[in-house]
């Protein structure tokens, strides 16, 4: 009888540490995402665990409705669009615009080479090198690559900038070179600016922003604009 009662207790822990081993592993899986609903369509964005400072910062702006009327101000065709100055949402025609975020940076978290400039990526901007070293993060200022397919050639010139940039410390493996050959991307940002997600559908909408007329500052001269920003899962 004995006996019994301790296998019995056994089983029970045993299908107890299974169970919080499978919640933990589906915790550690499930992803949040963020609906954009643009006046050019939806974007569906995942957010990576691996970037976490990023992740609850993005996720802490879009539930207190910061991103909700921002302009994409800057759109450079084959490379990608920017939003998340949220003084855009008054801004007149012919603005120069892009020069406001929130007074403080993310620090730095580069996960490459699992996280890369892929077409779709979602990254934070950043001042550059010279005033900001240490490659932080804007602390809203965001964009989602569209970038080009790249033949070997540009991926080996391609390399050489980044070796500068990052004492040789970034390496394109053949992986990721099949990936800006195959699908596309921005691979001369790779080890220099974080990514924090990816688009999961509304590449199309991706495509429609990045191709829109722009004046000589990159501002469509349509206005495109974030119409809400809602965290769904």
């Amino acid at each position: 009888m004995t006996k019994r009662i301790l296998l019995f207790f056994v089983l029970l822990l045993s299908l107890s540490l299974a169970a919080q081993e499978t919640k933990s592993s589906a915790t550690e899986d499930s992803c949040h995402e963020v609906l954009l609903q643009t006046s050019k369509g939806d974007i569906l964005l995942k957010l990576y665990n691996e970037t976490p400072l990023h992740r609850d910062n993005f996720l802490k702006l879009v539930r207190s409705g910061y991103y909700d009327g921002n302009l994409f101000h800057r759109v450079i065709a084959d490379f990608m669009i920017q939003t998340g100055d949220s003084t855009t949402r008054h801004a007149k025609p012919g603005d120069r615009l892009g020069e406001y975020s929130p007074d403080y940076s993310i620090p730095a978290e580069f996960r490459f080479p699992k996280l890369f400039h892929k077409r779709g990526a979602l990254a934070a901007a950043r001042e550059p090198d010279s005033s900001n070293p240490e490659r932080a993060s804007s602390s809203s200022q965001f964009y989602i690559v569209w970038g080009q397919t790249h033949s070997d050639a540009y991926l080996d010139k391609c390399q050489e900038g980044i070796d500068k940039r990052t004492n040789g410390t970034v390496k394109l493996t053949p992986e990721i070179r099949e990936v800006y050959r195959t699908v596309g991307g921005t691979p001369h940002l790779d080890g220099q600016y974080t990514v924090f997600g990816e688009v999961v559908s509304g590449l199309d909408v991706v495509k429609d922003i990045d191709y829109s007329k722009t004046d000589e500052y990159d501002r469509p001269v349509e206005d495109i604009k974030i119409i809400k920003a809602t965290v769904i899962k």
